[in-house]
């Protein structure tokens, strides 16, 4: 078997290599995805030939990311496929996205059947668009993020720093002490929260160590919002998370297109915001399309058949 281990702090640097190499802009390819969500996934690692291999838990069984790196494929496919069937399992990829369909299909014709995975597919949005919410569709957007300015004249974006980490760390508890039961379905939501929880605990631990870049809104001094994400590859940031109070009109659209225009002054490189998957949740769907992607990272289940 390979001798997969839960990813420590130490991986990024090597973890990160192969996922650039890999040019995916999957937010499973960000190294504090993988480190932040471990917990959840039961993600595991280990180094093969020039490729990051992973393997975790899914809904619909364990399985393995699709290899990333650079160099001959098939070996490091045939590792995995060897893994699987000494663990007694069939070989299992996760969010396998069209072109690494086809390089399957390439390498193993017909061996592998695709299962679609929509709820895991992620939304992409301009960097641009995003920070100056043009055009009619975007209305809407603009209108809240007004009301937001005349209620609150004295706001303030400020980039998070281990100074303020705290007062974010405060406000998620006091959002989550708000906000722990929902529309839809309630069990499924609580679960996805919980999950959050603890992956923002990590965040907030090693929140320098992984290169997280945030930023934070105040309202009368108070923290109202607030979002954190890091690189994926050169030209992609991921979000992985953002909070606001729900009940301040526009602290959300506020949030967001700052971070967008914190993102293009800091970040001049990056074009793409990843603002990853909806988890099927139709309240999460709904918000995300109401910023009309601009593309979407479509994944798939294959399996060895």
């Amino acid at each position: 078997m390979i001798d997969f281990r839960e990813p420590e702090i130490g991986d990024k640097a090597w973890v990160e290599a192969c996922f650039h190499a890999s040019g995916n802009q999957g937010c499973e390819y960000s190294f504090a995805t993988l480190f932040l969500w471990s917990g959840t996934y039961h993600q595991q690692v280990a180094p093969m030939d020039g490729y990051v291999l992973e393997r975790m838990q899914g809904s619909r069984g364990c399985g393995y990311l699709f290899p990333a790196g650079s160099g001959p494929l098939e070996p490091v496919l045939s590792a995995l496929e060897q893994d699987a069937a000494e663990r007694g399992e069939p070989c299992r990829f996760f969010c396998v996205t069209p072109e690494q369909a086809r390089l399957l299909e390439e390498i193993r014709p017909g061996r592998y059947r695709l299962e679609p995975d929509r709820d895991g597919w992620d939304y992409l949005y301009d960097v641009d668009r995003l920070a100056d919410l043009a055009g009619k569709k975007l209305h809407g957007k603009r209108n809240h993020i007004r009301r937001f300015e005349e209620e609150h004249p004295d706001w303030r974006a400020e980039e998070i720093t281990v100074e303020n980490l705290g007062e974010c760390a405060a406000m998620d508890l006091e959002w989550n002490r708000l906000y722990r039961t929902g529309n839809g379905d309630a069990e499924k939501e609580a679960q996805t929260r919980l999950d959050e929880r603890h992956a923002m605990s990590k965040a907030f631990a090693f929140y320098e160590q992984l290169g997280l870049a945030g930023l934070l809104i105040r309202c009368q001094g108070q923290v109202v919002a607030f979002t954190m994400g890091s690189l994926i590859n050169p030209e992609t940031v991921d979000v992985h998370f953002e909070k606001a109070y729900g009940e301040i009109q526009g602290a959300y659209p506020v949030i967001n297109r700052e971070f967008a225009r914190w993102i293009r002054e800091h970040r001049p490189q990056v074009r793409w915001l990843n603002r990853e998957d909806d988890m099927g949740l139709e309240g999460l769907r709904r918000s995300k399309n109401s910023y009309y992607p601009d593309r979407m990272v479509e994944k798939y289940l294959a399996v060895r058949m």
